[in-house]
């Protein structure tokens, strides 16, 4: 078998002469370079060593003694470790050298490209020029590693990462190993590729999947949009031109809230006798 069947994978090679600069190994046919930087132990000739194969920066078949447990075949969480505009994202999957995930394979819009430490479910592919890139899970292989949520989950907290994500929706993988669904209308915007949000469970679906929503429920909202208000009037010296009787369109522009998300959290802070209103205006109420 030639040394590019190999790559992406662990093998077991001996070890057929030291170098100067670390150990080639061989199948029996070919050699391959293991660097001095790319093992620990001290190898002795004829030793049976296993070893990674994967393409160094010369496009060169290298080896190194860290085995990943992401090789082609099989699949592991890796996380993100640079982004390329133009290129893609590269993943560490614990070896020196970072994987691509070619622009093809992300998203159309890079606004929900991943991030640096953005976390991937992935595994390695092996083109016909023998680069190896990476490779996101698909669906059926996430349902594979979920779990079914009985119908107790529902309203429960829970957090996860993105492995999917469209113009209708996000799929999430959670913590708990629940696989679940984000619907547009419950997220305030579109997650990255591979971002780690927090939710709650709103359905528990037949199958086991999970509905979620990143909405904060009604008295969570209410405390951040109270403390929004509350802020905004801290930085103008306790007094703002804005009130019960405010037009929709200048709440929205500067609050980001609705009419009525607005009177609720005013409302609140009225009553509890933070703020009052006069003429239009809301002041912090001096103690």
């Amino acid at each position: 078998m030639a040394l590019e069947e190999y790559l992406g994978r662990a093998a077991k090679l001996i070890v057929s002469r030291e170098a100067a600069f670390g150990y080639f190994l061989t199948d029996g046919e070919e050699d391959v370079l293991l660097h001095q930087n790319e093992t620990e132990e001290k190898l002795e000739e004829g030793q049976e060593v296993e070893a990674f194969l994967y393409m160094d920066s010369q496009g060169r078949i290298a080896a190194t003694t860290t085995i990943p447990e992401i090789q082609a075949g099989t699949y592991g969480w890796a996380q993100v470790s640079d982004v390329k505009p133009g290129i893609g994202v590269f993943i560490n999957i614990g070896i020196q050298k970072d994987m691509l995930l070619g622009e093809e394979d992300l998203p159309v819009h890079e606004a929900v490209w991943p991030k640096e430490g953005d976390r991937l479910y992935i595994t390695l592919r092996v083109n016909k020029n023998n680069r190896i890139y990476v490779k996101i899970a698909t669906d059926p292989v996430i349902t594979d590693i979920s779990i079914k949520a009985s119908k107790s989950e529902f309203n429960k907290n829970i957090h996860g990462h993105i492995y999917r994500t469209a113009k209708v929706g996000s799929w999430i993988y959670t913590a708990e190993g629940f696989k679940g669904f984000i619907h547009e209308s419950q997220r305030n915007r579109e997650p990255r590729l591979g971002e780690k949000v927090e939710g709650r469970i709103v359905d528990v679906k037949e199958d086991g999947t999970v509905n979620v929503s990143l909405i904060p429920r009604k008295h969570e909202a209410l405390d951040t949009d109270s403390e929004k208000i509350f802020s905004y009037l801290e930085s103008r010296n306790g007094a703002m031109p804005y009130g019960d009787k405010s037009a929709p369109e200048d709440i929205q522009e500067r609050f980001q809230l609705s009419k009525a998300s607005f009177k609720r959290a005013l409302g609140r802070l009225m009553k509890e006798g933070k703020v009052y209103q006069e003429e239009g205006w809301t002041y912090i109420k001096k103690n």
